[in-house]
């Protein structure tokens, strides 16, 4: 399998559902804007998301795809289906007791996540029942990120990397059509939510029976394999998401400043979420499996290889989408968002935390390459001890920069965290070894700092002035951004090219 090929294929499946989540967010914006509801909404619906990306995509994931890959490769079908029948039962069951928790303790929630709502009553009661109704998602996308474990350790990349186009169609329809008949009209898209994660799920069910892996009822609490998946979900909760715990700290922060801030950090993240959604997920993706097979086979080149690889691809395009974004912000923002009840001061603020969330972009996907080449090891205790680390240090940050910069001082912090936590995760694969940088790593750098510089150039002479963009019609903005991008991808690629970049320099074969 040509991993370059599984990343376009899975990155430009991410891009459909992108471009479908900008969509819905200038719907959002559009209909509701920013204030009350939307506050509320975001909040609800972060609690859910932040435990997908917890349990689901980010502990369940890393723990259970290595010990899938190895059962896979080591102990043959019948063995592979059990601990599949025996995790997806357990999982299953402790996702309904979740799901009640959370229906039940929406008000401590709520409490605890967003305690500045409290001051207004009828804020925090919207909040609480947001937060019952959309509670349910996690059991549908948690269950849905199960089969999309599955189906990557089979190399069906696609179908997980497209189901989250059905949960944004569902925030469309439900923004557009059905909120009308809702009071207040906010509630649609709490519905919108359970059903997007009730689609996903029915999405994966003919393809996992299609590969022979669909679940079957099968509860084992003694099963080894399903021991070592528990042993290992735990840590790795936390490993893995330590930039999620610290979103939801932010949103206690965010949550005692004035109305608006919880949703300009939300649009903020949804355009930082991007470029991070198409190479940072999509390469741990893809790199989780390759890497989890080459430590089972005990290949250590060909694991160092694999990380050299994904790092390389990383800066490649994840530092000039870091400096395009800061440049084109107000293009950006006013684009996609400045309709409709979305003011132009929703527009300045949102792009100050675009900005301070551009800083860290080089770091927030690089995280998602390095700390695979811990989990693909099963070592978890070391990712651990750099998120605690990387925990305080951004808190503290927190601490430092909100008094001055507000919002855009709680988005700065997590780009700082998250350049901190992937220096060491690099730094600590480099001393045990088990990467091994490929020789060019100097000439490569100052290449691809020179394509950047002349990409910057060219889009700051291209971009015009800010005000223009306010005054702007809608189309006229989205034909401007679409030239502007254009314009800066062609002289970045071109300028690689001159320099001597092929693609067939970036083209890497599983083991």
């Amino acid at each position: 399998m040509n991993l370059l090929k599984a990343l376009a294929m899975v990155s430009s499946m991410t891009l459909i559902s992108r471009v479908l989540g900008f969509v819905r967010d200038a719907v959002i914006a559009r209909v509701f804007g920013v204030g009350i509801m939307t506050d509320a909404f975001f909040v609800a619906f972060k609690i859910p998301n932040l435990l997908r990306r917890l349990f689901a995509e980010g502990a369940f994931s890393q723990a259970f795809v290595p010990i899938l890959a190895e059962y896979k490769n080591r102990q043959g079908e019948q063995e592979t289906r059990a601990l599949i029948d025996r995790v997806a039962t357990l999982l299953t069951l402790a996702l309904v007791v979740v799901t009640l928790l959370g229906v039940l303790a929406a008000p401590w929630i709520v409490g605890l996540t967003a305690p500045g709502f409290k001051a207004q009553p009828e804020k925090f009661a919207l909040t609480v029942e947001l937060l019952r109704i959309v509670f349910p998602y996690i059991f549908f996308i948690a269950l849905t990120a199960c089969g999309g474990s599955i189906l990557n350790t089979w190399s069906r990349f696609a179908v997980p990397a497209v189901t989250p186009v059905l949960l944004n169609l569902s925030f469309i329809f439900g923004a557009v059509v059905a909120a009308p008949w809702f009071d207040p009209p906010v509630k649609a898209l709490a519905w919108a939510v359970c059903l997007g994660g009730l689609l996903q799920l029915a999405l994966q069910i003919p393809f996992l029976a299609k590969i022979g892996m669909l679940p079957r009822f099968c509860l084992d609490w003694h099963d080894a394999g399903v021991r070592r998946v528990l042993r290992q979900m735990a840590p790795a909760a936390f490993g893995v998401s330590v930039g999620q715990i610290s979103l939801v700290i932010n949103n206690i922060f965010a949550s005692f400043l004035i109305t608006g801030s919880v949703s300009w950090l939300y649009f903020a993240d949804r355009l930082m979420e991007f470029p991070s959604g198409m190479l940072g997920v999509a390469l741990g993706t893809i790199l989780l499996p390759s890497l989890a097979k080459s430590y089972a086979d005990e290949n250590l080149q060909t694991y160092s290889a694999l990380l050299d690889w994904g790092l390389r691809l990383t800066l490649l395009l994840a530092i000039p989408s870091a400096v395009a974004l800061a440049v084109l912000s107000v293009p950006l923002v006013t684009t996609l968002f400045y309709y409709g009840a979305f003011t132009a001061n929703d527009v300045t603020q949102t792009c100050n935390a675009v900005t301070a969330y551009a800083v860290g972009l080089v770091g927030l996907i690089a995280v998602k390459v390095l700390a695979p080449g811990y989990y693909a090891r099963q070592d978890i205790r070391t990712p651990v001890k750099m998120g605690l680390i990387t925990l305080v240090f951004t808190q503290l940050l927190n601490l430092v920069l909100i008094g001055d910069l507000q919002h855009a001082g709680l988005a700065l912090a997590i780009s700082l965290g998250a350049t901190l936590n992937a220096l060491m995760l690099l730094r600590g694969l480099r001393q045990r070894g088990v990467y091994q940088p490929q020789p060019g790593w100097m000439s490569f750098s100052l290449k691809l700092l020179l394509a950047v510089m002349v990409m910057a150039a060219v889009l700051w002479a291209l971009m015009g002035a800010p005000a223009a963009w306010f005054a702007a019609s809608g189309l006229y903005r989205v034909l401007w951004l679409m030239l502007l991008v254009v314009a800066g991808s062609a002289v970045y690629f071109l300028t690689l090219f001159t320099l001597g970049f092929r693609l067939n320099d970036f083209s890497r074969r599983a083991s």
